[in-house]
């Protein structure tokens, strides 16, 4: 287990080989787009135990000079109905509410912040000290490729993801199993309280990565911490895997032609009364162009 002090320096070191199988995917017990469950075969490949750190996407830009999309100003081609003052660099950051709220309205918590990005988490006068190990967030689909080619490495397909997250468990409910989370068993980290305002102690935001128990393959944070990119096209369930960018567009907001890819394993800020996605089978989608405070990724190596 590592704690926030530590440093995984190379992106090559903390690789773990997933062997060849077939196992059963998606699940029809919870969101329709995680169905029909179907028996997949996924040749053998090596992932990062642990999702990839401040610290070593530091060492990527300081390498190459990146400069990740949050840094950049948007297209107004891309956003026609954006107001100017929006049209500047920034993010997606996540701030707790005074008490509760509508469910239904994510703007409550999810706000616009001008200067957020990699290396300023909460906005522009924030830093990275003291979560160097954390994971790195603000990343867009194409900032996490950049990080993975750097590294020679590459973005997991969603079958090779959720085989990995599943521990050799194939069709489990949790990456450890069944059984939920027992009271006083921190087995990962989700929001445990009343989301989003009152997190219980020690929840509510990222934790350095190896903070909770591996998974059977010695994975750590395939549940929770921070959603993590595939290279997989959305489609609306598992049947209808999308081929392009176009495939998937968000058919409810047809203004923004911008594809979106599946998202994987969940974040801090899922809660069993609000977003019970931190389980292998869970998949959301995420437009490409768009990185958040819960957005993050590993990358595997193919034989």
């Amino acid at each position: 287990m590592t704690t926030g002090r530590e440093s995984l320096t190379e992106p090559t070191t903390d690789l773990v080989w997933i062997p060849a199988q077939t196992t059963l995917l998606g699940s029809e017990q919870h969101y329709a787009e995680e169905g029909p469950v179907r028996s997949v075969e996924t040749p053998g490949f090596w992932i990062q135990s642990h999702q990839v750190t401040n610290d070593q996407f530091a060492q990527f830009v300081s390498a190459t000079n990146y400069v990740t999309v949050a840094e950049r100003a948007p297209n107004p081609a891309d956003f026609p109905d954006a107001p100017p003052e929006n049209l500047v660099p920034g993010s997606m950051v996540f701030q707790r509410t005074a008490g509760p709220v509508d469910l239904r309205h994510l703007n409550l918590w999810w706000h616009w912040t001008p200067g957020a990005c990699w290396n300023h988490p909460r906005g522009p006068r924030s830093s990275l000290r003291g979560r160097e190990n954390h994971p790195v967030v603000h990343v867009a689909y194409e900032d996490a490729e950049a990080y993975a080619a750097w590294a020679g490495l590459a973005l997991p397909t969603e079958a090779e993801w959720e085989t990995a997250a599943r521990g050799g468990l194939s069709g489990a409910a949790y990456t450890w199993g069944d059984e939920p989370e027992q009271p006083g068993k921190r087995l990962a980290n989700y929001w445990h309280g009343e989301f989003p305002y009152l997190p219980e102690t020690g929840y509510g935001t990222t934790k350095p990565v190896g903070s909770f128990p591996p998974n059977g393959y010695g994975l750590y944070d395939m549940a929770g911490n921070v959603w993590e990119w595939t290279s997989d096209w959305y489609g609306a369930d598992r049947s209808t895997q999308s081929c392009c960018a176009a495939d998937s567009y968000d058919p409810n907001q047809p203004q923004f032609q911008i594809g979106r890819k599946v998202i994987k394993g969940g974040s801090f800020l899922c809660a069993d009364s609000y977003c019970m996605r931190y389980r292998p089978a869970a998949r959301r989608p995420q437009m490409v162009d768009t990185g958040m405070s819960h957005i993050g990724f590993r990358c595997v190596k193919r034989p």
